[in-house]
């Protein structure tokens, strides 16, 4: 009874270190594909890059304006120590003139805005820009509510610009 009671304690010992093991081992894998990603030479902000970790396996998501960025991603991500397996889901934004024209006149609009200057100074800009078919979409992460509700502001006012879906997050 005394030794099937230490196997246990044993065993249990174990499973939690295996588990406080595999949480370390995801969350090394999320901050190297978060940085794998981020470095992209061509990433910008009319792209969004997203992704998901279930133990080895990693899910692209988002939305690139060029295809080769789609593979670049998945080809870093591949590369990454223990990842096993690539779901890529990154949408294709298709070509168009006129979404070409929507992008720079809303980066215009909303990186010329005096309260969100701040943001256009990094690096990669936080706000990002994703226009398809003339409907934009707003991703990133902003400092305050204000400046959320200014860049939609600055986004619908933009001409030829059918609907805008503001996804942006306040920061905690």
């Amino acid at each position: 009874m005394k030794r099937l009671f230490l196997v246990m304690c044993a065993l249990s010992a174990s499973v939690g270190l295996s588990t406080a093991q595999n949480n370390r081992g995801q969350e090394r894998l999320v901050k190297e594909v978060r940085h794998e990603l981020v470095m992209l030479p061509y990433y910008n902000v009319f792209d969004n890059l997203a992704f998901k970790v279930d133990g080895s396996t990693v899910t692209l998501l988002g939305q690139v304006t060029r295809p080769t960025m789609k593979s670049d991603a998945e080809r870093v991500v591949k590369n990454i120590e223990g990842v096993e397996k690539v779901v890529n889901n990154i949408q294709v934004l298709p070509l168009s003139p006129n979404d070409d024209r929507i992008r720079m006149a809303v980066y215009r609009a909303i990186y010329s805005q005096p309260a969100l200057q701040r943001y256009g100074m990094q690096a990669v800009p936080p706000i990002h820009i994703i226009v398809n078919n003339g409907n934009v979409t707003l991703e990133g992460v902003v400092a305050s509510e204000a400046d959320k509700n200014i860049a939609n502001v600055q986004a619908n006012g933009v001409p030829g610009v059918f609907s805008v879906k503001n996804n942006l997050r306040v920061e905690k």
